[in-house]
């Protein structure tokens, strides 16, 4: 009964205290997110102006003023500043941003798929994927045809190759189960993994291999204005904006097939449209920013710590945090290091795996 009031709160009779105590969810709810709005606004700004060479807010927010809507029309501010801000740093965040939010919403969403709380977006094998096809572009100039964008576009063709393995093999027996789509995934993964190592070690490009490894750890350094960043933006705002709508099913879901059906929803049938949706999104965001770990993976329990289980309300919640936790996580990449810069997976490795433990740590407490 408790599993099912997830899904179907609402129903049944209320009280005056019901109404007091949801309308009074409802506000804090609105309030968390416009405080989390406030904070990423307030991150943007930060990590636009901070760097080898620092820019006032007031000046980058004049600066992005001025190349948006016009206003302030007359230039107060170097030229310089101007470069560094609209076309090196802006773009940059922008994409921290959206891949910090898609890997964080994606990893929700499968972490309902296959009800387990410990899978991530590159659980599928898309991860491994987008890296064979990012080593086969660098190290042997594969799809040097497509111009600068041919990393993107091999990194995101290897993504989609693995995810078709993984639904074909997934697929064999008729429909698609969460333990089946697991253990596929870890399975394509890891071919593709060694198949990567595999083109490292044959290439004799000492260069071209330390670009493959720097890849393969997280960059967000491929970021400028161009078609591949609108589409990574486009993408994540869609995949936002249908799992919230979507919510109510992803509550079914993570409580089981049974219960899924009880409530009218297929489980084989959502979890393909899911399959799918993940499986893109992730290979957008893969091919544009390389393997960055852990977002996907912890950003969610944040989440429901915070509002709770329910999708409708964890999903917009986890988006912002992972836009949030990447770009400071970018900047210290930026920043420890400088003028060197670190690939982003270390920084957020480094931040991940500890909280991860005390999750572990508490979730085993309460259960004893």
């Amino acid at each position: 009964m408790k599993a099912l009031s997830v899904v179907r709160s609402g129903v049944g009779p209320e009280t005056d205290d019901d109404d007091l105590g949801a309308s009074s969810r409802r506000r804090r709810y609105v309030l968390l997110l416009l405080g989390l709005v406030a904070v990423f606004c307030g991150t943007v700004v930060a990590a636009v102006g901070m760097g080898a060479v620092s820019v006032s807010p007031l000046t980058v927010l004049d600066i992005v003023g001025h190349h948006l809507i016009g206003s302030p029309a007359e230039k107060t501010w170097k030229s310089s500043h101007d470069a560094i801000v609209w076309r090196v740093r802006l773009p940059r965040v922008l994409l921290g941003a959206a891949v910090g939010a898609g890997l964080a919403v994606t990893g929700m969403a499968l972490q309902a798929m296959v009800r387990n709380m410990l899978a991530d977006p590159y659980l599928l094998g898309v991860n491994s994927g987008g890296s064979t096809g990012a080593a086969a572009a660098i190290l042997f100039g594969f799809g040097a045809g497509w111009g600068e964008h041919a990393l993107q576009i091999a990194a995101f063709l290897g993504a989609l190759g693995a995810s078709l393995l993984v639904f074909v093999i997934a697929r064999t027996a008729g429909r698609i189960t969460s333990t089946r789509l697991l253990m596929t995934g870890v399975a394509v993964g890891y071919a593709l993994y060694a198949l990567t190592s595999f083109l490292i070690f044959a290439s004799d490009s000492a260069e071209g291999s330390r670009s493959v490894l720097f890849w393969l750890l997280g960059t967000l350094a491929l970021a400028h204005w161009s078609a591949p960043l609108v589409v990574v933006l486009v993408a994540v705002a869609l995949v936002v904006t249908l799992l919230t709508l979507w919510g109510r099913r992803l509550d079914a879901l993570a409580i089981g097939d049974e219960t899924a059906h009880t409530l009218g929803v297929s489980p084989a049938r959502f979890r393909l449209v899911l399959l799918v949706l993940v499986s893109l999104a992730v290979g957008v965001l893969v091919a544009s920013s390389g393997s960055i770990g852990f977002v996907g993976l912890v950003i969610p329990h944040l989440a429901r710590r915070i509002v709770g289980a329910t999708h409708r309300r964890a999903v917009p919640v986890a988006a912002l945090i992972g836009a949030i936790f990447l770009l400071w996580a970018d900047l210290a990449a930026r920043m420890l290091l400088s003028p060197q810069e670190l690939p982003i997976g270390i920084i957020t490795a480094m931040v991940g795996a500890p909280f991860l433990l005390i999750l572990v740590r508490r979730l085993h407490a309460g259960s004893e």
